[in-house]
């Protein structure tokens, strides 16, 4: 699957949508991949702040549990209630309705650390 070029990646295999200053996270379709089938999702709590870097939430599949970071810095103010009853979207649809967080960003210059999708593409290509 082709990274969204309008989207930035980390190394850590999440991706950040940016609108204003809210920025949506999720992991990249090479990430769900290697996961395998999401079975369940540890969300944050909204109001948490977090910083670049952190563990954000956990993913267990039933290869293993594995932790989503945060590639910025911010305050949680939604998160995907849907994964609670579907944690599958995050296979279904990574890029989409499989999101995982909202943060309203405390230093938008960090963006300026994460990839673009050319370049995320071929760092995934280098890795495997």
């Amino acid at each position: 699957m082709d990274n969204p070029k309008e989207l930035k990646y980390s190394k850590d295999h999440e991706w950040v949508k940016v609108e204003g200053n809210k920025a949506t996270i999720g992991i990249t379709d090479h990430a769900q991949g290697k996961l395998g089938d999401v079975v369940f999702v540890e969300l944050p709590e909204i109001d948490a702040e977090y910083s670049a870097h952190d563990a954000i939430a956990n993913l267990e599949s039933v290869k293993a549990v594995s932790e989503v970071f945060s590639p910025i810095s911010g305050k949680v103010i939604e998160v995907n209630q849907a994964l609670e009853d579907s944690p599958d979207l995050i296979n279904k649809a990574a890029f989409t309705e499989g999101w995982i967080v909202v943060l309203e960003m405390s230093d938008p210059g960090e963006l300026d650390q994460l990839l673009a999708a050319e370049e995320y593409g071929k760092f995934v290509e280098e890795e495997d």
